[in-house]
């Protein structure tokens, strides 16, 4: 049994690193309380990711944007079929498929598959004998379903059933995401509230059931004047205030890390800023900065570029496609694609 445990902990370390170095990385060492599940707050939208990895306001008729927020789904995306692919840090692949329809003139539903897969990993005992290769991967199907609240308020839920299998172990959770939405389009004035990953284990790993990464979002966008660019400003994690994290200072083997909990570094670290220029409905280049990405990879060999992507998308004629970059830390370059169709339209 102890075996077990240290097995199982060594794997959501695994797991965690993989999750803190994304655009949009979940928890810092120094608070190394986190749940289980921070997969989930990854985005399978080109669009997100490149606007910092977290965005619940983005306005796109594309079917891959309402990821994070099931209020942002209506029936413009009818008859959309959307699939993502993500090359993450080391052989870690993810990928997934969605497709919606509209439902009357007020709603839409859509459902999805999304696979996260982490490669292959040697497995031992505690004497360090080999006991073989094992793939951990996780997977999530989930169903949205939206409806317009008002002429400029829509409201949505998605329920999420996920699988977990790491080597012997597997484990299976229910979380349901609540969005609301508000959209002034003669003022591309877009507000957003989110409850995500509500819900919980009913099907644990091992001894004690982990717990599910519960949080609060708002977010804002608006463009301002007549220059083509929607700015926003995201904040999550608001399910508590101190987010620290250590700081390495030069890096060099005499600096101490030194824990770092003040007020202006909590608030940033709550805070994801984008820009996204669209000169034309048929292209768009976006630039996101999170700021705790950039802190959490203190930790780690951080490039220049960590806590910045970057995302561009075409659209040409049944086809939008999308791209989006990032470089959490100097071993780790993440890119990000998108494909969708408007099947009616064949």
């Amino acid at each position: 049994m102890i075996i077990s445990r240290l097995r199982h902990n060594k794997l959501r370390t695994f797991l965690l690193s993989v999750a803190i170095a994304g655009s949009g990385g979940s928890y810092a060492a120094a608070e190394d309380s986190s749940p289980a599940y921070s997969f989930l707050n990854l985005p399978s939208s080109t669009l997100t990711y490149g606007l910092g990895g977290i965005n619940i306001t983005a306005i796109e008729d594309d079917i891959n944007s309402v990821d994070q927020n099931p209020g942002l789904l209506g029936p413009e995306v009818d008859m959309q079929l959307g699939v993502n692919y993500m090359r993450y840090i080391g052989e870690s692949n993810f990928a997934g498929v969605k497709f919606a329809r509209r439902a009357g003139d007020h709603g839409a539903w859509m459902a999805g598959i999304q696979y996260f897969g982490y490669g292959t990993i040697k497995g031992a005992d505690m004497d360090g004998v080999l006991t073989g290769d094992f793939s951990p991967k996780d997977m999530m199907v989930s169903g949205t379903y939206s409806h317009d609240i008002s002429e400029r308020w829509r409201g949505g839920a998605t329920l999420k059933f996920v699988y977990s299998t790491y080597d012997s172990y597997s484990a299976i959770a229910i979380a349901t995401d609540l969005g609301v939405n508000y959209y002034d389009p003669e003022t591309s004035l877009s507000f957003s509230a989110v409850v995500a990953n509500l819900g919980g284990q009913v099907k644990r790993f091992a001894e004690s059931y982990d717990r599910l990464p519960i949080d609060v979002r708002l977010g804002i966008s608006k463009s301002f004047g007549s220059l083509p660019v929607i700015w926003s400003v995201t904040a999550w994690n608001l399910t508590k205030w101190h987010l620290p994290f250590y700081d390495n200072g030069d890096g060099t083997t005499t600096s101490s890390p030194v824990i770092k909990d003040n007020f202006g570094s909590n608030l940033m670290r709550h805070l994801v800023f984008a820009a996204d220029f669209i000169p034309s409905e048929k292209f768009h280049v976006g630039l996101g900065y999170n700021y705790k990405t950039r802190t959490d990879m203190s930790t780690y060999k951080r490039s220049f570029l960590s806590g910045f992507s970057v995302c561009a998308g075409l659209n040409v004629r049944n086809f939008a496609v999308g791209v989006a970059l990032a470089q959490p830390h100097n071993g780790a370059t993440t890119i990000m694609l998108n494909l969708s169709t408007k099947l009616y339209e064949f």
